[in-house]
């Protein structure tokens, strides 16, 4: 049977409620063939729908990346789509499977930076989410460190702390001073004393790398 009708849209509703517990319930029950459903509606003639699907997958993927890891290829289509709704949502979902997929997200992984370049704070958010989590892997560091430091220095100052923090799972003994002087020479442009503390608790936990 049919899941589009739980989705927001067709039952009338606004805000994302309904697709969250969509997602849950597809999680929970290990739904494949609702991933399937949304997935194919990810063309859905209207635009509406196509929201609501790619809210739902990305939704489900937080919760069970696993479910929809196979689906590696769509979401990494979808960052040509000139519905930037589906941009950062397959980047959000791209995001939550990439230790999963890893070798197909970093074959992607242009595609990813040009898609950053360009995106806007949720797309460039998810891209060093992605970065992080591929720079983990010893045989991608010499692109993706590179790529992800470049990201701590350009982004604005509201941004770093979040960034420094996804950051943190692929810094190792190797690299960590690299780290450690790029987030020490950035805490002068604080705006918020809880940007500074964040830095700093960072700085900290780099230290003990």
């Amino acid at each position: 049977m049919s899941i589009l009708h739980l989705l927001a849209s067709v039952q009338g509703l606004r805000g994302s409620e309904a697709n969250i517990r969509l997602a849950k319930d597809i999680a929970a029950s290990n739904n494949k063939a609702a991933v399937k459903e949304l997935v194919e509606n990810l063309n859905n003639k209207n635009k509406n729908i196509q929201s609501d699907c790619i809210k739902t997958l990305y939704e489900t993927a937080y919760i069970k990346p696993e479910l929809i890891a196979d689906e590696s290829a769509v979401f990494i289509s979808l960052l040509q789509s000139k519905n930037n709704r589906l941009v950062w949502g397959a980047m959000y979902a791209i995001s939550c499977i990439a230790d999963l997929k890893h070798k197909e997200v970093y074959a992607a992984l242009d595609s990813i930076m040009k898609t950053v370049a360009k995106g806007s704070v949720i797309t460039i958010d998810n891209g060093v989410e992605i970065l992080s989590r591929l720079n983990k892997y010893p045989q991608y560091t010499n692109t993706t460190d590179h790529l992800l430091i470049e990201q701590l220095w350009q982004c604005p100052i509201k941004q770093l702390p979040m960034y420094i923090e996804k950051a943190i799972i692929s810094i190792n003994k190797v690299n960590k001073e690299i780290y450690i002087n790029l987030t020490e020479k950035r805490k002068t442009e604080c705006e918020r004393d809880t940007q500074l503390k964040r830095l700093e608790k960072s700085i900290k936990q780099m230290m003990k790398i």
